[in-house]
C-alpha cells in the first residue's frame, strides 16, 4: 500500500494504467488467450523458461510480471543494460534459498541480449536445475544475440506491435482513468495513433502531454503535429528491422511491385539508412535479377548511384528512387546470376585443367615448339566472324552455363546463340 506522500507523487499515466492481470493486456491474444502458448500455462499454474520477443512499448515487461504473480513465483527483474555477475549471483542465492521452502522464482531479464556470451553461459545450470525460470526480453532477434545453448532451454515467444484497435483500447482506458476525453478530433485521434506507431507506453506518453492542454482545446491532426513529439522511427542500420527492410525492399523489385519497392525505400531512409548501401543493393540487383534482360538496368544503378554522390541527401534522393522505378518496372532475368554459379560449380569440382592448346599463347620459340597457338582461328577472318572452335579444355565436355530466357533483350541473345550454334554444328560436321 502506498504511503500518504507516495500517493501524492506525480504518476505517469502509462504506469497508472498499467495492467494488473493478464487479460487486460492488449495486443497479445496470440500468445495470452486461453487456448495459446501462455494461456495454457497460466491454466496450469506454472511457467516455463521464455524469450519474449517484440518491439519496445508493447509489455513484454508487464507480461513477465504478472505471469509471476498469477503462478506465486518471486519476481526478481533486473536489466542487462545495469546488471552484472554480482547481482546475477544475488539473485541465485536467493532463489536457491526461496526454493527450499517451496516456491519458485521468475528472474525476469530486460534486454537480455546486451549479456555478453559468458554471462549468457552463467544462466544455464540455474535454469537446468530448475533454480529460477527465466524470463528474457528482447527487441532483437534472438537467433543472432543468444546462445544456442541458453535458446534450446527456453521457448520463444514473439510480442507484436499493437495494432489499430489496441491503441483505441488504451486511449480509451486513458480517458477513463482522467475523467475526460483526449482534446482531439477524430482525425487529431487517428494521428496520435499513427505518431505511436504501435508502440502503447509511446501512445500514453504522448496522451499524457495532451492532458496539461487547457480544457477548450480542440486538436487535429495538423494541429497535434505541431503540438507533441513524433516518435522516431523503429530501425536500426545494423540489425534486424535493417535486414528485414532491406530483404523486403529486394523482393518488392523482384516482383516488380513499383509501388511497395518504394514504400519500403521510403521506410529505410526515414530510418536514418544510408543511402549508398541502399544503391550498392541495387547495383547489385540489376545483375542478379535483371542482367541482360534489360541491359540498361546496370547503367541506370550506376548512372543514379553518381548522380546522388554528386548531389547528396535530400537532393540526390530522387535518384534513388528513380532507379527503384527503372529496376522495378524492368524485365526480370536471373540467368546470368545461375550461369556464372554453375560455372563456379564446375570450376570448383574440374582441377587446374588446361587450355586447349591452340588458344594458348606462344611468345616464346621453345612455347611453338610445344605447339601453344597451332591451329588457332582467328574469328574475324572466319565465315560469319564465327570459327566454332573449341575453348574448353581437351578434357573437359563441351557445358551449357548461360541459359538466357524468352524475356526482355535476352530475346535476341537466345536468337545469337541458336545462331552460333547451328554454325558450330555445322563446322563440326564438315571437319
Amino acid at each position: 500500500m502506498k504511503g500518504l506522500f507516495e500517493s501524492r507523487a506525480p504518476q505517469p499515466l502509462a504506469d497508472l494504467l498499467r495492467p494488473e492481470r493478464l487479460d487486460q493486456v492488449v495486443g497479445q491474444d496470440h500468445l495470452l488467450a486461453e487456448d495459446a502458448p501462455l494461456g495454457r500455462m497460466l491454466a496450469q499454474r506454472r511457467v516455463a523458461s521464455m524469450i519474449l520477443w517484440g518491439p519496445p512499448g508493447i509489455g513484454k515487461t508487464t507480461v513477465a510480471r504478472l505471469l509471476a504473480q498469477q503462478t506465486d513465483y518471486a519476481f526478481e527483474p533486473l536489466s542487462a543494460v545495469f546488471s552484472g555477475v554480482a547481482e546475477l549471483r544475488k539473485v541465485f542465492q536467493r532463489a536457491t534459498e526461496l526454493r527450499q521452502t517451496g516456491r519458485g522464482t521468475l528472474l525476469f531479464v530486460d534486454e537480455v541480449h546486451r549479456f555478453n556470451r559468458a554471462q549468457q553461459d552463467g544462466f544455464l545450470p540455474y535454469v537446468e536445475n530448475g533454480t529460477v525460470v527465466l524470463v528474457g526480453a528482447t527487441t532483437e532477434n534472438p537467433s543472432f544475440e543468444l546462445n544456442a545453448a541458453l535458446l534450446s532451454r527456453c521457448q520463444v515467444f514473439v510480442l507484436r506491435r499493437l495494432d489499430d484497435t489496441a491503441l483505441e483500447t488504451l486511449l480509451m482506458r486513458s480517458e477513463s482513468a482522467i475523467g475526460r476525453p483526449l482534446p482531439l478530433d477524430g482525425s487529431g485521434r487517428d494521428a496520435l495513433k499513427a505518431m505511436a506507431d504501435g508502440d502503447g507506453r509511446f501512445l500514453l506518453n504522448l496522451a499524457d502531454e495532451l492532458l496539461h492542454l487547457p480544457n477548450d482545446t480542440q486538436l487535429d491532426g495538423a494541429a497535434l503535429a505541431r503540438t507533441v513529439r513524433k516518435r522516431a522511427p523503429v530501425y536500426d542500420k545494423n540489425r534486424e528491422e535493417h535486414y528485414n527492410l532491406i530483404s523486403a525492399l529486394h523482393k518488392s523489385l523482384r516482383g516488380s511491385d513499383v509501388d511497395a519497392a518504394l514504400y519500403w525505400l521510403a521506410r529505410m531512409l526515414a530510418g536514418g539508412e544510408d543511402p549508398r548501401y541502399v544503391l550498392r543493393r541495387l547495383t547489385r540487383f540489376a545483375s542478379e535479377d535483371i542482367g541482360l534482360a534489360d541491359p540498361q538496368a546496370l547503367p541506370q544503378a550506376l548512372a543514379c548511384w553518381n548522380a546522388y554522390d554528386r548531389m547528396g541527401s535530400p537532393e540526390g534522393e530522387l535518384a534513388v528512387a528513380q532507379c527503384i522505378v527503372y529496376l522495378a518496372t524492368a524485365p526480370k532475368s536471373n540467368a546470368v546470376h545461375k550461369g556464372f554459379a554453375a560455372a563456379e560449380r564446375t570450376a570448383r569440382t574440374t582441377g587446374s585443367l588446361t587450355p586447349p592448346t591452340h588458344i594458348l599463347n606462344a611468345p616464346t620459340e621453345l612455347m611453338k615448339n610445344l605447339g601453344n597457338g597451332a591451329g588457332y582461328a582467328y574469328d574475324d577472318d572466319s565465315a560469319d566472324g564465327f570459327s566454332g572452335q573449341n575453348y574448353f579444355p581437351d578434357a573437359m565436355e563441351r557445358q551449357r552455363f548461360y541459359q538466357p530466357i524468352e524475356r526482355g533483350f535476352e530475346r535476341e541473345i537466345i536468337k545469337r546463340l541458336t545462331w552460333w550454334e547451328k554454325l558450330r554444328k555445322r563446322r563440326e560436321t564438315s571437319a
